[in-house]
């Protein structure tokens, strides 16, 4: 029976995509009259009966996509019942699951003998399938956008090779056999990872599939007529799955296959296994194969060994530094993508144009090569999630984003309706009006105006966040206008080139120098010329040698412009040829002007800092970010930040964590220095921060210690007999600076270990050990994840030797045994030590247990003489060994009379001698609290309370910043004076009033 005339509601299709429609409905009238006489003739339903019952909505529907697309078509003239078909399961409106699709597919082969058969099966099936898709992308049915299209084209991929694959190993297994197993007793199968657009999930309509092919160890097969070396069979294999998806049959094909992103691209094998693949990406690995790499994820075949083929590659893929030379290969990428557009008239072309597809993928995956190795949260595959994710990481804005997400998903749709036409893989724009105006009723737009204008919005929009992350710095340094304030302004970059490249003549380099602000142009000059004409310079490898080259310029601009030219250069070039060797942090400073201006002031201001950065250039990485780089993080954010820094590294990778620790560590104190130069923290601020950094990595290293040895050992036996918990039960005491809250930038750390289990008790595993041995190695373990040295130094110096007994007493204590060590055998200047202790790390109940035992032994009753003779001996033996030895015009501002330790000593005897009477004196462990207290309380004058911590601020002022400077700790007599009477004044009255 024919459709009537006016089946289809063509007034709701505009001209002239109306007139496509009427011929198409021509064509597919008469293939149901073929069907129809074919089902008559087998006395079955005919098709056509299926399509009169479709709803006036599925009719607009059907009209829509016939309109607009050749592909649904062409299916539905070969195939006119499948439209009922895919109506009543639900294909019309829904994406079925991918595991319904494998389970469907697997099923429609299970009777499948011979490849003919397996070929025009899957075939079929994609079809099927692919009709689903365009249809749902075309009327876009609620739940359905261009990711949920891409979506399911790539699960479609990836059933029909899963499909394949397994039929073939099967059909073949009795000729060729079955690979061996591998050493551990798994199976082998043929690893294919998708790469490219499938990999990411993300395929499009008509694309191309890019595969590697790998095998996990080299073998023969077993089983078979003849046995096969691995190689061979997984090549076999390899060239039959292309051939079920690719070759083209009387059914078509299914998916067009691309090989070249293996290992030496058509000329290397085409299957290789996992110790070739690892040696290749190591030894023989480019950077636009690291690009690619960004994307592979198993599709089919063993997808476990996969992932762990991935996982041994991600050092290749994925730097531990910040890879800023990525930058350099996507730019190189670009241009010789836009010499082909220019060069073959592809502007038109809305993936490699300007403002097109390729450009939002180069800005996404720029960030992921550069970063993704720190931050782990960028290894996915798929764009979208990577995207989405930039802005937390504060690598892009969100409003960037908010524009970014939805211009790519706008050029993903218009790519979709461009293959939706034919089936084909093109990405340019149409230039017959029937297509424009077909592809503007895909978009559901007004006309093809419409679409070029929205079009051009875009392209506008994404060319200028592409340019933001990957323009050349040196084309945005020479557009920006000198400042008219600038010392530089009349250098330009290609003079700074020149003088670097010694091109200029030695009197007008000077000359150069001098105009734009150094002072000692002739040393300035003769650095550079050092540097240039180095060993290590000359023998640069030529990628490296092009980044320096390419840096140097802009590093001479930026010292020009800094307060300290002079200053600066001599400062920073020893950086310089630090990272000769590791030239991505060349490529970090050439990539951002930002960074380099900040490098330049703070090297400027502190050759501490100076030193730092050039001993851990990984801190250049913080110069990224002015925001958080002057203002440090308060400690619940220090502890946050810690925490997932060291959730992005493997648990079983210790020396993953170590290095995480100390990058850590030394990019928190970078930040703390930073802002005390900038000025934005007072001293006090300071040390508090300092001291936050030493807590919150204790806290982390007691951590990490007790949960490897409870996973030797497992858990202590507390006194009571029950067991300690996975919650470290373990005591770190601070003392000296670190107790007092008082830590400087070289500060070492003075530390007690206490715990309080079980005297004669033993740990529950399957090792156990005594308690003792237990809590002496966890001693052991700290000390050495403090102080173990890694590529990027050491966390902290350790000092033990105020333990109880010091070097000759335990690495651990009880709390009891320490209680009853203070009470009965420590010495006074033991407890002027305990006056400046605190817990930094460890247990809440023990840390209360300690604040008692600390309070009871402070707060005893002492024998005033005999406190005060034992107070001053110390203090004398003291100045006899550390104190100035006849220097004059300046004084030791923690050692000589009237310095820093004198009012530390005045503040620990005003605690053990007043203490049993002003239990507040017992609270604080910092001086400038105990100045405070001993103030409110009436136990000193509030005129020498005030003088003393005035005093005492100074001093630590003035040593603070010589750490920065690198100046002796000393200070001027002149100066200090005033504050040294006032201190020895109160000494001379508090402890020695019968002088």
């Amino acid at each position: 029976m024919a459709l009537p005339d006016d089946f289809l509601p063509l007034d709701a299709i505009p001209e002239p995509p109306a007139a496509a429609l009427r011929h198409a409905w021509e064509r597919l009238s008469t293939s149901l009259e073929q069907a129809d006489n074919l089902a008559a003739m087998q006395q079955q339903e005919a098709p056509s009966e299926s399509w009169l019952a479709l709803s006036r909505a599925r009719r607009q529907q059907l009209a829509r996509v016939l309109a607009v697309s050749n592909l649904a078509l062409e299916t539905l003239v070969r195939h006119p019942d499948w439209l009922a078909h895919l109506d009543a399961i639900g294909e019309l409106d829904v994406t079925p699951s991918a595991a319904s699709w494998n389970e469907a597919l697997a099923e429609s082969l299970e009777d499948v003998t011979d490849e003919a058969a397996m070929h025009a099966v899957i075939r079929r099936f994609r079809q099927a399938r692919m009709l689903g898709i365009v249809w749902r992308d075309l009327n876009r049915p609620e739940g359905t956008d261009m990711w949920r299209t891409s979506g399911a084209v790539s699960a479609l991929a990836e059933a029909c090779l899963d499909a394949a694959l397994s039929w073939l190993e099967q059909h073949y297994a009795a000729r060729w056999g079955r690979p061996a197993k591998r050493a551990d007793g798994s199976e082998q199968r043929l690893v294919v990872l998708g790469m490219g657009k499938l990999g990411a999930g993300e395929l499009n309509l008509s694309s191309d599939i890019d595969l590697i092919f790998a095998f996990p160890e080299k073998g023969e097969t077993e089983g078979g007529r003849k046995p096969l070396e691995h190689q061979e069979y997984f090549t076999k294999i390899g060239q039959k799955l292309i051939a079920a998806l690719d070759a083209v049959t009387a059914d078509g094909f299914a998916f067009r296959v691309d090989m070249r992103l293996r290992p030496l691209g058509d000329g290397g094998p085409l299957v290789g296994s996992f110790a070739s693949l690892a040696g290749y990406y190591q030894d023989q690995g480019r950077e636009w194969e690291r690009y690619a790499m960004l994307k592979a994820r198993p599709v089919a075949g063993d997808r476990d060994a996969g992932d762990e083929l991935l996982a041994s590659l991600k050092p290749f893929v994925y730097r531990k530094y910040l890879d800023f030379g990525a930058i350099e290969s996507l730019r190189e990428l670009k241009s010789m993508i836009n010499r082909e557009v220019k060069r073959r008239g592809m502007e038109d072309n809305i993936k490699l144009g300007q403002g097109g597809i390729r450009e939002v993928e180069f800005v996404v995956q720029a960030f992921q090569l550069i970063r993704g190795g720190r931050d782990t949260e960028l290894q996915v595959t798929s764009l979208r999630r990577a995207l989405q994710r930039l802005p937390d990481l504060g690598l892009l804005p969100q409003e960037v984003v908010d524009e970014l997400e939805p211009d790519y998903a706008f050029l993903r749709d218009l790519e979709h309706v461009l293959q939706a036409l034919d089936d084909r893989q093109t990405q340019t724009l149409p230039v017959g009006e029937l297509e424009r105006e077909r592809v503007a009723l895909g978009l559901d737009m007004e006309d093809w105006p419409a679409v070029m204008a929205r079009l051009d919005e875009v392209r506008a929009r994404v060319r200028r966040h592409f340019d933001a992350v990957i323009a050349d710095p040196e084309e945005e340094a020479e557009s920006t206008p000198d400042q008219p304030d600038s010392r530089a302004a009349s250098v330009d970059l290609e003079e700074w080139r020149a003088l670097w490249r010694g091109e200029e003549g030695d009197e007008d380099a000077r000359d150069l120098l001098a105009s734009a602000g150094f002072g000692a142009a002739e040393a300035s000059l003769r650095r550079l010329m050092a540097l240039r004409r180095s060993r290590q310079v000359q023998t640069m490898q030529r990628i490296g040698f092009e980044r320096l080259d390419a840096l140097m310029p802009l590093l001479l601009e930026a010292a020009a412009e800094s307060d300290a030219p002079d200053t600066a250069l001599e400062r920073v070039l020893p950086l310089i040829e630090a990272v000769l060797r590791r030239t991505a942090y060349l490529a970090l400073l050439r990539e951002n002007p930002v960074a380099l201006e900040h490098l330049m002031r703070l090297c400027s201001a502190s050759p501490w800092i100076a030193e730092q950065l050039a001993r851990y250039p990984i801190l250049l990485d913080e110069l990224l970010t002015p925001d958080t780089l002057y203002t440090p993080a308060d400690k619940s954010r220090l502890a946050d930040e810690l925490r997932q820094t060291l959730a992005r590294v493997p648990e079983d990778d210790e020396e993953g964590h170590l290095e995480a620790l100390r990058v850590f560590k030394h990019a928190q104190v970078l930040h703390v220095a930073a802002s005390d130069i900038a000025g934005t923290r007072h001293l006090m601020k300071v040390s508090d921060y300092l001291t936050y950094i030493a807590e919150v990595v204790l806290e982390a290293v007691l951590t990490m210690a007790w949960k490897h040895l409870t996973r030797k050992h497992g858990f202590p036996e507390r006194r009571d007999g029950s067991r300690c918990t996975p919650e470290p039960e373990f005591l770190i005491i601070g003392y000296g600076k670190l107790g007092g809250i008082e830590l400087g930038y070289g500060s070492d750390l003075d530390l007690v270990f206490l715990h309080d289990s079980a005297g004669q008790g033993s740990t529950d595993g399957v090792r156990p050990i005594d308690n003792a041995v237990f809590f002496t190695r966890l001693g052991q373990r700290i000390i050495h994840l403090l102080t173990a040295m890694t590529p990027a130094g050491s966390l902290y110096e350790v000092d033990m030797r105020l333990r109880p007994s010091g070097n000759s007493g335990l690495l651990v204590s009880s709390i009891d045994a320490y209680a009853d060590y203070q009470r009965r055998e420590a010495w006074t200047w033991e407890h002027q030590a305990l006056v400046r202790s605190r817990v930094v790390a460890g247990h809440a109940a023990l840390s209360e247990r300690f604040a008692e035992v600390r309070g009871d032994v402070l707060g005893s009753r002492r024998d005033p003489d005999e406190l005060r003779q034992a107070v001053i001996s110390m203090r004398q033996r003291m100045r006899e060994h550390l104190g100035s030895k006849g220097e004059s015009g300046s004084f030791d501002l923690k050692h000589d009379p009237g310095g820093m330790v004198d009012i530390e000593f005045l503040c620990q005897y005003a605690v053990l001698a007043m203490g049993h009477e002003t239990p507040e004196l017992l609270t604080y462990s910092d001086n400038m609290r105990i100045l405070e207290t001993l103030e409110e309380s009436g136990r000193l004058p509030a005129d020498d309370c005030r003088r003393l911590r005035e005093a005492y601020l100074a001093c630590r002022t003035a040593s603070h910043r010589s750490a920065l400077t690198g100046d002796p700790a000393r200070g001027p007599d002149a100066d200090f004076q005033a504050h040294r009477d006032a201190v020895i004044a109160v000494w001379q009255r508090l402890l020695e009033p019968a002088a």
